[in-house]
């Protein structure tokens, strides 16, 4: 091209070392592109692009390089440390002196459990407390094993006597054993029974044992405190522990077509289950006053009935003198006023003499068949089972009083009571 036309020659790109061509120019697109030959003379030998307008966003983070010596962060983890426990530090002094003086902390760290007496006066229980009465009685109380169930009793002098209730023993035969509540046994046998009183004396083969401190049931009072020792349920050397709720609580038991028993009971809500049947019932002074015998229950059956807290247990008084009748001849004396009563009550209260022994005390005391008797002794009284317990409870030869009515009238007579051998 000549240099008037519109199109200009372009100059020659200028060597370098190692034969390779560069451009006058630097170039963004290639190196030699000066040389094109399609080049537009009229444009630019470089196009260089603007840098964009600010937008007013965050710079980018610099891409660090991978090659970079890297930072330690040991340092940053000491100072979180120590931070930590300085933290830590000033957060409990001050929650400690918070709690001191809020009233939540007494001393030096926590104390778990209230101060008390001294451990030798704790462990060192006194014989007049509960536990030392239970722990002086307790040798004295057996399991009574016989054929098929279990029962209890308790020992009555050194060489071996126990009284138990007759029903433990019925039928016992001559499989009888007795095991203590230091876990040692020994064999039984049968002394005498008093079935229609529920006691009986059993002897067991072995001498030197602890006997119970036979109380006075006639001095107890509603609202004592009791104990009621024995096995329920085949539990040995259980205890129990209540008040007397009643006293003269007349019983009428009995199996149908055995013996039926009468006693004027102690009534307590001492927990008696079956098995305790035969062991003592214990005052506060760890006196025998009464032996439990029966409990009234809402089961439908014997082997349904429970501890509903209704146990009764015969007066010791009674019990002691039956005991003592069987040891020294073998046999009981039944207490009798010489009289029959009707069945059933009369519908006023009283009990009914249906029948008088022309001999015996209720005929020596003025007494006569249809007479009612409504009080003995000043207990009133409902029916005759109420008069048969209220007449056993009492010794032969004891003179009690009656208040009775005959028609329209009503009066009174003493009467010696005597007494039949079982």
């Amino acid at each position: 091209m000549t240099d008037g036309g519109n199109w200009r020659r372009p100059p020659m790109a200028s060597s370098v070392p190692g034969g390779q061509q560069q451009p006058p120019y630097g170039s963004p697109w290639w190196t030699d592109a000066l040389n094109d030959p399609w080049r537009d003379p009229q444009a630019p030998s470089a196009v260089v692009l603007p840098p964009p307008a600010p937008t007013g966003g965050p710079a980018l983070d610099p891409i660090p390089d991978p090659d970079a010596p890297r930072r330690s962060y040991t340092p940053i983890l000491l100072i979180c440390l120590v931070t930590a426990l300085l933290a830590g530090g000033i957060g409990g002094t001050l929650g400690f002196v918070f709690a001191v003086r809020g009233g939540y902390v007494t001393g030096g760290g926590t104390t778990l459990g209230a101060s008390g007496q001294e451990a030798p006066q704790s462990v060192n229980r006194a014989p007049d407390s509960l536990a030392g009465v239970a722990e002086r009685v307790q040798p004295s109380v057996v399991t009574v094993h016989v054929t098929g169930a279990i029962g209890s009793g308790f020992v009555v002098s050194a060489d071996g006597y126990v009284i138990t209730n007759d029903h433990v023993v019925d039928g016992a035969g001559e499989t009888m054993s007795v095991s203590f509540s230091d876990g040692s046994t020994a064999s039984a046998k049968l002394v005498g029974r008093a079935p229609e009183s529920d006691i009986a004396v059993i002897k067991v083969a072995k001498s030197g044992l602890p006997p119970v401190e036979l109380g006075d049931s006639d001095a107890i009072a509603v609202g004592d405190s009791v104990l009621a020792f024995g096995s329920p349920l085949a539990l040995e050397n259980t205890v129990t522990y209540g008040i007397v709720s009643a006293l003269d609580r007349t019983i009428e038991a009995g199996e149908s077509g055995g013996t039926t028993r009468y006693y004027a009971a102690i009534q307590t809500d001492a927990a008696v289950n079956q098995g305790n049947s035969g062991g003592p019932l214990v005052n506060a002074a760890g006196q025998v006053i009464g032996v439990n015998s029966v409990i009234r229950s809402v089961g439908g059956t014997e082997t349904e009935a429970g501890n509903i807290g209704l146990a009764f247990a015969i007066p010791v008084n009674q019990a002691k003198r039956i005991a003592q009748d069987i040891i020294d001849t073998g046999k009981a004396r039944r207490t009798v006023i010489g009289a029959e009563v009707s069945g059933g009550g009369t519908g006023t209260g009283g009990a009914k003499l249906r029948s008088v022994e022309p001999a015996g005390p209720a005929a020596a005391a003025g007494l006569k068949a249809g007479d009612v008797l409504i009080k003995l002794d000043g207990h009133p009284l409902q029916d005759g089972t109420d008069l048969i317990a209220l007449v056993r409870k009492h010794a032969p030869g004891a003179v009690v009083a009656v208040e009775y009515r005959r028609g329209t009238k009503t009066q009174s007579a003493s009467v010696t009571l005597a007494a039949v051998t079982n």
